[in-house]
């Protein structure tokens, strides 16, 4: 019996393992996905849990509730993979052979790789890019009504670039909401030039910003945070104070990849940008955040990749070489708080752009601008992510980005 190999049980991960258990067959297929974790997380809602609007209960899942029938899950960590004897090893010393590998172990936030961080972490210094951080900054912000707030990005690549924006978005809402938004100072320190990578979405999205009262410091390339006197430190030597510091900390891919030579030294495979197999391997695919391609580290974008992985795994298996499809779309609600969000879409040759998405001309949603149908759906998301796209069933978007109802701006 031939096997399939699925390291990580995210959201690529699993997507991956339901689209392969329907085309394959298990008479001929063996289908083992492994991830250390039992519990499945919904990311994209752990935003919402410093403003006490999802719980816990919100964003926790049991994982084998979207493992399919056929398919085994070992719940265990992967510390070794062999890619010369095709084989994976795992701390409790179980190995598995595979004749096709699939890497979906995403990555996580290293606050460590900051000189201070630590100092201050969990006491003025959160996060919200975990559970535990999450839970513990809504604690935070809970008793805190006045002084400033910093939302600082330490580096790239991190993952869902939008959500920093959406944080002091939300945190300008919840501030004013609780009658206290004028004793609240609300910065955005990044070490872009602007507010996000894409210029016309960059434009658009600084102007809300401004809307808001939420001051913008560019170019700041982090260095450390002093903890003791509660200021974070660029190269340059430039410093910004803070009551309450909300960090992006570097992310990192999976120790066992950079222990393994599979990925480069952060923990990153290198992949082919439109096939999705790793690059300079025949039997290898990658997936979502622990891909190296030049797209956003978000849900959307492992749903998108997983149409083209699966269809050109399955491809290599009949001996027919794999198709370059993958393009880079991504799909972001961007919550910007008072029941309004920003929706942007995009893929590598095309930023965001004005108009009306996904039927053209008439929405139900527009691109690049505040909307009440845009908060709905991104509210909405929740249900979808459980009850669809972990399911690996259809929806009703084409994996490769549209054109038709975008709004092409002048040159």
């Amino acid at each position: 019996m031939r096997k399939i190999l699925i390291l990580g049980a995210g959201a690529g991960g699993t997507i991956v393992a339901n689209m392969l258990r329907q085309q394959l067959t298990e008479a001929e297929w063996q289908i083992v996905i492994i991830d250390r974790d039992d519990r499945h997380h919904y990311q994209a809602g752990y935003l919402f849990i410093p403003f006490g609007i999802y719980g816990e209960a919100d964003v926790l899942k049991p994982k084998k509730e979207f493992i399919p029938s056929g398919v085994n899950f070992v719940v265990d960590h992967v510390v070794n993979i062999d890619k010369d004897e095709r084989r994976v090893e795992t701390a409790t010393g179980q190995r598995f052979d595979y004749d096709w590998l699939v890497i979906a172990t995403g990555c996580d936030i290293h606050p460590e790789e900051i000189d201070g961080m630590l100092d201050g972490w969990r006491k003025e210094i959160f996060d919200y890019y975990t559970l535990e951080g999450s839970l513990a900054l809504a604690k935070q912000l809970r008793y805190f009504n006045s002084g400033r707030i910093v939302l600082n990005i330490a580096e790239f690549p991190y993952k869902c670039p939008i959500a920093p924006l959406e944080f002091v978005f939300m945190a300008d809402w919840f501030f004013t909401v609780n009658g206290c938004r004028d004793k609240v100072e609300i910065e955005f320190v990044t070490p872009l030039d602007n507010v996000f990578t894409k210029p016309v979405a960059a434009k658009t999205l600084a102007e809300v910003a401004a809307k808001k009262n939420i001051k913008v410091t560019p170019y700041f390339d982090l260095a450390q945070v002093n903890a003791s006197e509660k200021t974070i430190e660029s190269h340059k030597g430039q410093k910004v104070g803070y009551d309450l510091l909300i960090s992006i900390p570097p992310n990192m891919g999976d120790k066992a990849l950079i222990d393994s030579a599979v990925s480069d030294p952060v923990g990153f495979v290198p992949t082919d940008n439109r096939t999705l197999k790793m690059e300079n391997d025949d039997r290898i695919y990658v997936i979502g955040d622990t891909t190296n391609v030049p797209t956003s580290k978000a849900g959307s974008v492992a749903h998108y990749m997983a149409y083209t992985l699966v269809e050109n795994l399955i491809r290599e298996i009949d001996g027919y070489a794999p198709l370059p499809k993958f393009d880079g779309h991504a799909t972001c609600f961007l919550a910007s708080g008072f029941e309004k969000a920003i929706l942007l879409d995009f893929n590598y040759k095309v930023e965001p752009l004005p108009g009306k998405f996904p039927f053209p001309g008439m929405g139900p949603f527009t691109l690049l601008k505040e909307s009440l149908s845009n908060h709905w759906g991104k509210m909405m998301f929740r249900w979808v992510y459980w009850n669809l796209m972990m399911k690996g069933l259809d929806l009703p978007l084409e994996p490769q980005m549209n054109l038709a109802g975008k709004i092409r701006q002048a040159a």
